[in-house]
C-alpha cells in the first residue's frame, strides 16, 4: 500500500466509495482544492468537499467524517497528497479520571446469583457526562476493550435503581457479508443505498458481578425495542435490521438464540484493512434480527417503501427561503421578537429573536438536527449575519441552538410562524390534512404519551399549525381551535373518518369558506347508506355550478369505502 505523502498518481483509475464513483475529474477537482487551501487540515478539507458535493446524512448534517475516510484512502492509494494529521493518540481510558468522577475504581467482585424483577429494568441511552464511565467499563471488563466504534454510534446501558447492569454498544453495519446479502436478498447498488437502515451491535457487556439468570436476553429486547426510535430521533432514519457477529471459539450466541436472533452462518474470517481485507483467521457467526416485521421486503423493494419516504432522505420542501421577508414590519425577526426569552439577562450574546430566525429558515431546508441546523448557519455569508444583528457577525455554535430551542415555549413558536407562513402566501393553494399522531417514546411513568393533532399540507408536507390533544379530550374538540386563526377560503381540508362530523363540516364550509373531503366508513351506517342511494345524476355536491363550469361528479362508490 502507498505510504502518505507518496506522489499522486498519473490516470488514476475510478475509485468507489459507498456505493459512489469517482473519476479522475473528481479527484483533479479535490487536488485542486487541497492546492488552492494550502493553510486547511484535514477535517476544514472534508468540510469543504461536503459543501461542494452536498454530502449530507438524511438529517442534514454534513457526512465529514465519511469524506474524512475517503481523502485518506485516496491518499494511501497515491492519488492526491494530504497535509499531515493534527490528531493526538487518543488516551487510555483508565488513564482520563473517570474512576475519581463516578467511574468503577476498583471493581467489585463477583457475588453469588441474585434474583431481581427482571420487568424493572430498564435500557437508556447513556448521557454526555457518562460516556468516560461507559467506555471504562468496556475498556476493563470486555474482551475487545474500548475500540472506536465505526460510524452512526448509539450506547446504552441497562440499569436497575440507578445500578449499572449491562452495556451495549451499536454502530454502522459490516459494509459486506455475503450470508447477510442472502437473506435481504439484496445485490450491490440496493445495498449501498440501504445499508444504513441496518446497525450492528459491536458490544454487549454484562459487569462481571452481575450474574443474573435470564437478564442477557431481556436487556437485549428492551433494546430492541426502542433501538429504532432512538436512532431515528438522532440520524434521521429508523433501524430496520439489526446484526452482531459472535465469537463463536469463545461463545455459542445464547442470549442472541433466546431473544430469537436468526443465525444466518459462519464469516470467512476476513478482516478489513485500510482499503481491503485480508484474512485473520478468526470466523464468527452472523446474527440478525429483524427490527421491523417486513425488514427484508422494504430493504430490498425495488423502489423505496413507502414506509421509507423522508426517512432515507431529506425532504424536499417547496418553499424558497431566500423569498420570505426578514426584517421589516412582519418580517421573520419582527414576529420571533414577540417570543418570550428564557434566559437570564446577564451574558446573553446573541438576540433570541436572531437565533430563532436562523433555525426557522434552516429546518425549512430541510435540516432535522442540532448538529445540521448550526452547520448550515455557519455557512451563511456575514454580511446576512450582521443583518440579523449576530455578536460579531458569527453564527450561534450548536450548544447555543440545543439550549435556546428546548427552553422556549415550543407552542408560542408553533402558532406565531404558522401565522407567519401563511400570511407570506407560502401556503397559498395548498391543500390540508389534518392528522393525529402520538409522540413515539413520550410516556413518563404514569404520565401518558403526548398526542398531537397536526395540520399539514399536501404539496409541501409543512406543518403549520398542531395543538396537544389534552387526555381528557381527543381530536374531534381540538380541530376546530387548530384551524381557527388560518384563512381557509378556497382550500380543500382533508381528514380521516374520525372528523366526519356535521359540526366540523358545517364549520368549514360556512365559517371558514373551505371544501372538505371525509372518509365515511361503515361505522356510521345511515351515512353511508345515503351516500350509496343518492342520486347523483341530479345532485350537484355544491347546489350551484362554479364559474368554470359544473364540479365532476364522483360516483358513490369513490365516496363511500
Amino acid at each position: 500500500m502507498p505510504r502518505q505523502g507518496r506522489k499522486p498518481a498519473s490516470g488514476c483509475r475510478r475509485v468507489r466509495f459507498r456505493g459512489r464513483e469517482l473519476g479522475s475529474a473528481e479527484i483533479a477537482w479535490i487536488r485542486k482544492l487541497i492546492r488552492a487551501h494550502p493553510e486547511a487540515n484535514r477535517s476544514a478539507l472534508s468540510r469543504l468537499v461536503c459543501c461542494a458535493w452536498d454530502w449530507r446524512q438524511p438529517n442534514g448534517e454534513l457526512r465529514v467524517r465519511s469524506v474524512r475516510n475517503l481523502l485518506v484512502r485516496l491518499s494511501e492509494e497515491g492519488h492526491i497528497v494530504l497535509p499531515a494529521s493534527q490528531r493526538r493518540a487518543r488516551p487510555d481510558p483508565l488513564s482520563r479520571g473517570c474512576s475519581a468522577a463516578g467511574g468503577w475504581g476498583s471493581a467489585p467482585r463477583s457475588s453469588e446469583p441474585r434474583t431481581i424483577d427482571l420487568k424493572a429494568v430498564t435500557v437508556r441511552p447513556i448521557t454526555t457526562d457518562e460516556r468516560g464511565r461507559w467506555r471504562e467499563a468496556m475498556a476493563r471488563f470486555h474482551y475487545l476493550g474500548d475500540g472506536n466504534i465505526v460510524g452512526k454510534t448509539q450506547r446504552y446501558v441497562a440499569e436497575i435503581e440507578g445500578e449499572w447492569l449491562a452495556l451495549l454498544g451499536w454502530g454502522a453495519a459490516a459494509l459486506k457479508s455475503r450470508h447477510r446479502e442472502q437473506y435481504v436478498g439484496w445485490d450491490e447498488q440496493t445495498k449501498y443505498q440501504r445499508l444504513h437502515l441496518v446497525a450492528n451491535n459491536v458490544r454487549f457487556l454484562i459487569l462481571p458481578w452481575i450474574r443474573v439468570p435470564h437478564l442477557a436476553s431481556r436487556v437485549l429486547a428492551t433494546n430492541l425495542k426502542r433501538l429504532s426510535g432512538d436512532w431515528e430521533a438522532r440520524y434521521g432514519h429508523p433501524i430496520l435490521l439489526a446484526e452482531t457477529f459472535v465469537d463463536l471459539a469463545r461463545f455459542q450466541g445464547t442470549a442472541y438464540r433466546a431473544s430469537n436472533w436468526i443465525y444466518l452462518g459462519q464469516t470467512r474470517g476476513m478482516g478489513r484493512k485500510g482499503a481491503g481485507y485480508e484474512r485473520h483467521g478468526q470466523p464468527k457467526g452472523l446474527f440478525v434480527y429483524p427490527v421491523h416485521r417486513r425488514a427484508r421486503a422494504l430493504l430490498s423493494a425495488v423502489f423505496p417503501a413507502p414506509q421509507l419516504k423522508g426517512s432515507t432522505a431529506m425532504p424536499a420542501l417547496s418553499i424558497d427561503v431566500n423569498r420570505l421577508p426578514l426584517e421589516g414590519r412582519d418580517g421573520l425577526l419582527d414576529v420571533l421578537r414577540k417570543i418570550t426569552d428564557p434566559r437570564k439577562a446577564r451574558g446573553i450574546r446573541h438576540p433570541i429573536a436572531s437565533v430563532l430566525t436562523l433555525a426557522t429558515l434552516a429546518v425549512l431546508s430541510g435540516m432535522r438536527s442540532y448538529e445540521s441546523i448550526a452547520e448550515w448557519a455557519a455557512d451563511l455569508p456575514k454580511d446576512l449575519l450582521k443583518r440579523l444583528r449576530f455578536w460579531c457577525w458569527r453564527a450561534p455554535s450548536e450548544p447555543t441552538f440545543r439550549r435556546i430551542l428546548q427552553s422556549v415555549n415550543a407552542e408560542e413558536i408553533d402558532t406565531k410562524i404558522g401565522e407567519w407562513l401563511v400570511r407570506q402566501g407560502a401556503l397559498r393553494g395548498q391543500d390540508i390534512c389534518i392528522d393525529g399522531k402520538t409522540l413515539r417514546g413520550s410516556r413518563d411513568g404514569d404520565q401518558p404519551a403526548v398526542h398531537l393533532l397536526s395540520a399539514i399540507t399536501h404539496g409541501t408536507g409543512v406543518v403549520f399549525a398542531q395543538k396537544q390533544v389534552s387526555e381528557k379530550s381527543n381530536e374531534i374538540t381540538a380541530a376546530q381551535p387548530l384551524l381557527d386563526a388560518f384563512d381557509l377560503k378556497g382550500a380543500t381540508v382533508t381528514a380521516d373518518a374520525l372528523h366526519t362530523q356535521r359540526n366540523f363540516a358545517n364549520y368549514l364550509v360556512e365559517e371558514k369558506g373551505a371544501d372538505y373531503i371525509l372518509i365515511v366508513k361503515g361505522n356510521q351506517p345511515t351515512l353511508s347508506n345515503d351516500i350509496r342511494t343518492v342520486e347523483w345524476d341530479s345532485f350537484s355536491p355544491s347546489g350551484q355550478h362554479n364559474r368554470q363550469g359544473p364540479r365532476p361528479h364522483r360516483s358513490p362508490q369513490d365516496l363511500a369505502d
